[in-house]
């Protein structure tokens, strides 16, 4: 750990886990919840001053974290071993801190970040009350299916532009992003889909996994994935998978 910045400023980077279900994504929103807005809220009583985070990624309406980072700078001297707990005993309750440290003035959640993983969690089962907030319902994915997703993983690793799985409202003008993982695993009822890199997209998993769910179903050729990549074209691919089987898992610093 390193010692505070100038003026007794300290910078603290926090681990978040969430249920992304009822809030209109990560950034802040006039009118609406979201899940920086409820973090900041905390941060605020926890410290007695103003709170503004950086996030290692803004996740979308409904989509879920399990390793989403932040950092945020404070005056405060609240112990850093008692941040998580001061954080998890205020509301909402569907934001909870799992780690904090204190870190270098230097440090920045996103701009630091040298990768991210996401999982794509899909039910094969019949409906379940308890994990209906986090899986996407797929009952009719067989194991022909799987396998057809699985042949098609492969196209997607390695650098690439990823402009054909990109959110066509999306501002961001280079789109070549390395995927270094992208595999499939299966669990009882689950299908588990993950996907790491140096950066995603805006809408860049769901939009995957709706390709690669077209694949399985047969409405798709395994083989058609290097063809999607080079047009270069949102609309050469498949719709987007819905947000709640999504979780942002985890963030690199090079550090693991």
């Amino acid at each position: 750990m390193t010692a505070a910045g100038d003026g007794g400023e300290r910078n603290l980077r926090v681990v978040l886990a969430y249920d992304g279900t009822d809030f209109f994504g990560w950034q802040r929103q006039v009118g609406v919840p979201t899940v920086q807005a409820a973090v900041e809220q905390k941060l605020a009583r926890m410290t007695g001053e103003p709170a503004r985070v950086i996030a290692a990624g803004r996740t979308d309406t409904g989509v879920h974290a399990a390793g989403q980072v932040v950092n945020f700078r404070t005056r405060g001297r609240i112990p850093i071993e008692r941040v998580a707990t001061a954080m998890n005993s205020l509301p909402p309750y569907t934001v909870v801190a799992r780690h904090a440290a204190e870190v270098s003035p230097e440090f920045h959640a996103r701009f630091d970040a040298v990768s991210r993983t996401y999982r794509y969690y899909l039910l094969r089962a019949g409906p379940s009350p308890f994990l209906a907030r986090y899986t996407c319902p797929a009952p009719e994915l067989t194991d022909e299916g799987v396998a057809r997703i699985r042949a098609s993983l492969g196209d997607l690793l390695g650098q690439h532009d990823f402009t054909s799985f990109c959110a066509a409202r999306a501002e961001t003008r280079n789109r070549v992003r390395t995927l270094r993982v992208a595999s499939v695993r299966e669990r009882g009822p689950l299908l588990i889909l993950t996907f790491r890199a140096d950066g995603f997209l805006q809408g860049m998993v769901r939009n995957l996994v709706g390709t690669l769910l077209e694949i399985a179903r047969g409405k798709r050729q395994a083989g058609e994935m290097a063809a999607i990549l080079a047009a270069r074209d949102r609309r050469a691919a498949g719709e987007a998978a819905p947000p709640q089987g999504l979780f942002l898992a985890h963030v690199g610093y090079g550090e693991e």
